[in-house]
């Protein structure tokens, strides 16, 4: 697409129509992950069995977005952002019919596919809207950070709101009736979204091949290292971990006390992702981008890597001097998960708009599906560790890990390089 096809209105249009159909996706996709967990933890899921349920999800994301990239370059981005909002609606519906008479095993079974398909959907959906960003991004005066700032930033805004959203659901309309409710309103933004889409976005090449999906781009490739890490460690305390910890300290086993926490739980997990959002979507503005280069850039993402590595051994520390559940602990954990959540967000920024500087126009879904893939795998690696370690060594080891998965993104960070001037003008 041509700078001038960039600034048309159309392209605008499009822009808002797609940042408001993932809008909508997140929501419910915040409200479902709440949702199924308290559900689950209150019907007596152990630690290790709630990470077992959103297993599925990640490993469906890895598979969707090494695939979607090519799906969306050979039918189009409009045809992968449908599927995505369509699979969640049946996904939505699926999960309403889980039987609470069913055996645990089954039970677990039958959300691991549920959240299997929740898993695809969600990055058939990101997969497109990011990629159009790209095609649809003035590239001048940073303008290309600042639309995918937006986009992301206001998304985890949203998808914060969807924390809340489930767990206040869940605590008024109970979880069945939550869950058909929430596939009530994405099914009618999908019909909104399909009937008033402007054109603006790329309909597909035909012959695009499977093969076309692995990058040949070291910085594609360090980068796409560095968000399995990054995403991890955020996964190892945020899945399972931290809301586990927090109904412990909350709840006091009465069904009003149960309710309680549930909001102040997803209260919490609603501030931090919000807090996330909002900082992520300034992030162009804290880190003056209009006026860096891609080479300053690349430096302040390892500098910000460091930081969070810095943010997570003190909060290991708390852990390991406090014997237990303490005031002094839940208030610092809070504080420290906070500052956790303003600095992540500069390095998912920056990792996000990396990857857009980095891809070329003509293979832009190929290598977001392919960064997406690697941002899917640390997900199910902070996943599977987040009910591992709370469950053998609590919140010490579990922060210890988050912090050593840092370490790791803060070096794989270290080998991006940026792009030579003949390059950059190319």
């Amino acid at each position: 697409m041509s700078t001038a096809a960039r600034h048309r209105p159309e392209g605008l249009s499009a822009y808002i129509a797609v940042t408001a159909a993932y809008w909508a996706f997140m929501l419910t996709d915040g409200a479902l992950r709440m949702l199924v967990l308290l559900h689950f933890h209150t019907l007596g899921f152990s630690p290790l069995q709630l990470a077992w349920l959103f297993v599925l999800y990640e490993v469906a994301g890895m598979i969707t977005n090494l695939s979607a990239g090519w799906i969306a370059t050979r039918y189009g981005l409009t045809a992968t952002l449908y599927a995505g909002l369509g699979l969640q609606v049946a996904a939505l519906i699926a999960l309403a019919q889980l039987d609470p008479g069913w055996a645990v095993t089954l039970s677990v079974i039958y959300v691991m596919a549920v959240q299997g398909a929740s898993g695809v959907a969600k990055d058939l959906a990101k997969m497109s809207s990011k990629s159009a960003v790209k095609l649809l991004a003035p590239k001048e005066n940073g303008g290309l950070f600042r639309w995918v700032a937006v986009l992301t930033g206001s998304k985890n805004a949203v998808k914060g709101l969807g924390f809340l959203l489930g767990a206040a659901l869940l605590a008024t309309l109970g979880f069945v009736w939550a869950v058909l409710a929430m596939a009530l309103v994405l099914g009618l933004i999908l019909a909104a979204v399909a009937t008033w889409m402007p054109p603006g976005l790329p309909k597909g090449r035909k012959g695009a091949k499977f093969s076309e999906v692995f990058s040949k781009s070291a910085n594609v490739n360090w980068l796409s290292v560095a968000r399995v890490f990054l995403f991890g460690a955020r996964d190892v305390w945020f899945v399972v971990g931290i809301p586990v910890y927090f109904y412990a300290v909350l709840s006091d086993g009465t069904a009003e006390g149960n309710r309680a926490a549930f909001f102040l739980i997803g209260s919490f997990m609603a501030l931090w992702v919000i807090l996330y959002g909002a900082v992520q979507a300034a992030a162009p503005r804290l880190m003056r981008a209009a006026t860096r280069d891609e080479a300053e850039l690349i430096r302040a993402a390892r500098g910000w890597a460091a930081l969070l590595l810095l943010v997570l051994l003190v909060l290991t520390a708390a852990a390991l001097l406090a014997p237990g559940p303490q005031t002094w602990l839940t208030a610092t954990l809070v504080a420290g998960l906070l500052v956790f959540g303003a600095i992540f967000a500069v390095n998912s920024a920056l990792h996000s708009y990396l990857i857009l500087a980095f891809s070329r126009d003509e293979r832009v879904t190929m290598d977001v599906g392919f960064y997406y893939m690697a941002n899917a795998g640390g997900r199910l690696l902070g996943t599977l560790l987040s009910g591992l370690t709370y469950q053998i060594g609590g919140l010490a080891l579990m922060l210890g890990t988050a912090a050593a998965m840092i370490a790791l993104s803060t070096v794989a960070a270290g080998r991006l390089r940026a792009a030579s001037p003949d390059r950059a003008r190319a």
